[in-house]
């Protein structure tokens, strides 16, 4: 787990407040639900043959003796929330959330033990045109951040026609264990379709001769996912077919996808999402399709580090600099007057030398310096010195606001 200094709170600020920004245009609302969650909601939702379930969670007793988890991932919560609050009753929901999560994996690049998530759930739409916008609204939040991670989407099938591929999949990969990881064996019993997502080099020439499951969807997925690829065509969102995409989690079917970037190396995934039409259902709820994503902060503040956007600095726009006691108080007055105006301003409370509080200024970024003293503040006139020029003007301390305000040159 790792700290976030303000330099780099920055960027993800930017981050959360282009999201928000963008999540309203296509009228998704946010919710806020809590990071811990009865152990049983990710064993029902997530899996208990999954990885996360299995291997990564945070899991403990309270003194009531319940066994509880924190989240490692945000849908579930949010489908239980859903289901609790009786949503289903105003129609169709769209909703996302930003927050922690929290798995025990092997720290790398961009991945930590709590790592942070903006994520998007869509209910009560089955048709593929829901599945359309969330991928190219994806694409929008990305463009606008100023990146432009590859886009790739598959269809990984239903309780129709998936069951049949996995012990197809699953008899393949029995055959070919010697040339397989452990790993792979492993999963191959427990959760085939995530073999295909394995990186391991000795595994691909196995990977690469598995039976498709593109090849063997049912009419209705395969209905499904063309009207999707052509969506997308319509709305411009260019992407590529990977049948080797999977999602990680059981409750995923029919379409699956991902946004990934070279700027990391091996650490590519950006963000990914598909359907979970059986999911609310499953956790007690309505049988409701849904639909979700999610991205990695952490990995996205990354790539736009690499891509060389600057972060975001939140600088005061003056800085007053105290000759005496009469110019600190006179300081204390005018800075409660620019922030009452919405103009970001500092000071040094200790005071104490020019020359130190100077310092501080330009540890701050202050745009200007005012240096105000007895003289000044009897007189209601000092000079604004420009700390990139170090030029001075003249100018009334009543008159500060409008001088420095929006619109001020």
């Amino acid at each position: 787990m790792n700290d976030l200094l303000p330099g780099s709170v920055s960027r993800w600020q930017e981050i959360e407040r282009v999201a928000r920004g963008v999540f309203g245009l296509y009228g998704y609302r946010e919710v806020r639900t809590p990071v811990v969650e009865p152990y049983a909601l990710f064993a029902r939702g997530v899996g208990e043959a999954t990885d996360i379930v299995n291997k990564e969670m945070y899991v403990f007793e309270d003194k009531g003796e319940e066994r509880l988890a924190l989240r490692p991932e945000g849908t579930a919560g949010t489908v239980r929330a859903y289901i609790e609050h009786g949503a289903h009753v105003e129609g169709p929901q769209k909703w996302y959330y930003l927050g922690p999560m929290f798995r025990r994996e092997r720290p790398q690049k961009g991945r930590y033990r709590q790592f942070h998530q903006i994520g998007v759930e869509s209910f009560g739409v089955a048709e593929p045109w829901i599945d359309v916008e969330q991928i190219a609204m994806l694409d929008d939040l990305f463009r606008r951040l100023g990146v432009a991670p590859a886009v790739q989407v598959n269809s990984v099938g239903d309780a129709a026609c998936r069951p049949a591929y996995l012990e197809e999949l699953r008899a393949y990969l029995r055959a070919s264990a010697s040339r397989l990881c452990a790993e792979c064996r492993d999963r191959t019993e427990r959760n085939p379709l995530r073999v295909l997502d394995c990186k391991v080099e000795a595994c691909q020439p196995v990977l690469e001769g598995a039976p498709r499951l593109l090849d063997r969807l049912c009419d209705g997925c395969r209905g499904h996912f063309e009207a999707v690829r052509q969506g997308l065509d319509d709305l411009g969102v260019r992407f590529a077919v990977n049948p080797r995409l999977v999602r990680g989690l059981d409750y995923y079917v029919r379409t699956a996808y991902e946004f990934t970037s070279d700027a990391l190396g091996s650490q590519s995934a950006v963000a990914g999402g598909g359907r979970y039409d059986g999911l609310v259902e499953t956790l007690g709820g309505p049988p409701t399709p849904g639909i979700g994503f999610a991205l990695g902060e952490e990995r996205l503040a990354l790539i736009l580090e690499a891509a060389g956007r600057p972060a975001p600095e939140q600088r005061p726009e003056v800085f007053f600099v105290s000759a005496d006691d009469d110019g600190r108080r006179e300081a204390m007055r005018r800075a409660a007057e620019l922030r009452r105006a919405g103009i970001p301003c500092d000071l040094d409370a200790r005071a104490g030398k020019l020359k130190a509080q100077f310092k501080q200024a330009e540890r701050v970024g202050a745009r200007y310096a005012v240096v105000l003293g007895s003289a000044e503040a009897a007189s209601g006139l000092a000079k604004l010195k420009d700390m990139q020029t170090r030029e001075e003007t003249p100018v009334e301390l009543s008159g500060l606001a409008a001088r420095l305000g929006p619109g001020a040159p």
